[in-house]
């Protein structure tokens, strides 16, 4: 950058360290002045609590792996030890254990925004792909995560969980030799488990970094779905959006701290808090609450699937349970290329609007179903949940496509707002 380009800092230090390495002018560039449609709502909170949970389980993590002991027989002590003996352990604990949840639950906001709006749609299909590379991360990283306590409930996760790349044909069980580091769950698993929960962290960084940079070069979509054309469409994100999301960001710490200090084990299981057992199975092994809803895409898949009225199996009731979970995210990722509707915002889309809280209530039930025995009225309602999962996608969008009516889009963002300020006074 010249120097001609760069407006110079009061602040001499800053004016100092900028002239030699214009860090604070990007800033400035990027967070400051940085044209933002100026109609968000408060869904656009959501990716800045993201970044802050995220900063949160890193500090955390940190100080956690400094009291950790990575092995069978010390890691369920080393986490007691944590919890009664290390200065405020209880608390960091607590907060890393529960922030995994509400980074979930930001980022399934975060998510869901991005559909209802159409923020994966052209020009901004790198930015979404990256998004959900981010969330594929956050669920490798969770996984490993919760092993590391090593009670009941981590053993026999881990146990089921990695099994399941068995059902792979030819390579399945060199892969699960090779995440076991053995040939059952037990300390060299631990340990691989967690030198990869400390590794990943960072490279959700590097990948969120990509992410942010993505979005800087096509620009934020909005509530509208449609591009600002002049500076009335924008405001710079600071001090308007910085002040927004400071607002947003502390009333969902508000209910973070809740959980955090009044009801830490409200979204854990209590047979966590057992030492690990391998000669004693749970009665039900379920995974944290983030992962019930393709826990049940992955148990939905009770049959074969092979030639009719012959003994030629295609392929297992395993490997169509592994195959539809992985599908299920797969999904994710083409979504920008399955829905070719030119119009991107659900307000201006009302049958796409019914199918995609059709599909969010219908994500709620299969949560439901994947904590739950996978027996009796379970089964069918889990099997119905998923085909109505892979229905929305390979079936429902492709036909919106061609056949949906739209509303009419204004013709600015400008415009819209004016209107929306004049019908509220009025």
């Amino acid at each position: 950058m010249g120097s001609g380009k760069r407006e110079k800092f009061e602040n001499p230090a800053i004016e100092w360290v900028d002239s030699r390495l214009p860090i604070f002018t990007m800033m400035q560039k990027e967070y400051g002045v940085f044209p933002t449609p100026k109609n968000f709502n408060y869904f656009w909170n959501f990716g800045a609590i993201a970044m802050v949970m995220l900063m949160i389980m890193i500090i955390t993590g940190i100080v956690l792996a400094m009291h950790y002991t990575p092995h069978a027989d010390m890691a369920f002590e080393s986490v007691e030890r944590i919890m009664r003996d290390v200065n405020h352990g209880w608390m960091l604990r607590y907060i890393h254990a529960n922030g995994a949840s509400f980074f979930f639950i930001a980022v399934y906001i975060h998510i869901f925004r991005g559909m209802y709006y159409g923020s994966y749609k052209q020009p901004r299909e790198i930015l979404w792909i990256l998004g959900v590379l981010i969330f594929l991360l956050m669920m490798a990283t969770a996984f490993m995560g919760y092993v590391l306590p090593w009670g009941q409930m981590s053993f026999w996760g881990a146990t089921v969980i990695t099994n399941l790349f068995s059902a792979i044909p030819l390579v399945g069980d060199s892969i699960v030799t090779l995440l076991w580091g053995g040939f059952s769950v037990d300390n060299a698993t631990l340990n691989r488990f967690f030198a990869l929960h400390y590794l990943m962290p960072f490279v959700i960084v590097a990948v969120v970094f990509l992410h942010v940079w993505a979005l800087h070069v096509v620009g934020s979509n909005n509530p509208l779905g449609i591009e600002p054309k002049t500076k009335q469409d924008t405001l710079p994100f600071h001090p308007y959006y910085t002040m927004k999301d400071t607002f947003g960001l502390m009333a969902f710490m508000i209910v973070f701290v809740i959980f955090a200090f009044f009801m830490p084990n409200a979204l854990g299981h209590p047979d966590n808090y057992i030492p690990a057992d391998p000669l004693i199975t749970p009665a039900h092994i379920v995974p944290e609450w983030y992962f019930l809803p393709f826990y049940a895409i992955l148990r939905a898949i009770t049959f074969d699937l092979g030639l009719p009225f012959t003994s030629v199996i295609f392929c297992p009731a395993k490997l169509g349970g592994v195959l539809a979970m992985f599908g299920s995210i797969a999904l994710l990722f083409a979504l920008p290329f399955i829905d070719k509707h030119p119009v991107r915002s659900a307000r201006f889309r009302p049958w796409y609007r019914i199918a995609l809280l059709s599909f969010v209530a219908n994500a709620f039930i299969l949560g439901i179903c994947g904590g739950k025995p996978a027996e009796g009225f379970w089964v069918p309602l889990s099997q119905f949940s998923t085909f109505y999962y892979f229905a929305f996608f390979l079936v429902i969008l492709p036909i919106l496509n061609k056949k949906e009516p739209v509303l009419d889009l204004p013709s600015s963002i400008n415009e819209a707002v004016l209107a929306k300020n004049k019908k509220a006074s009025a």
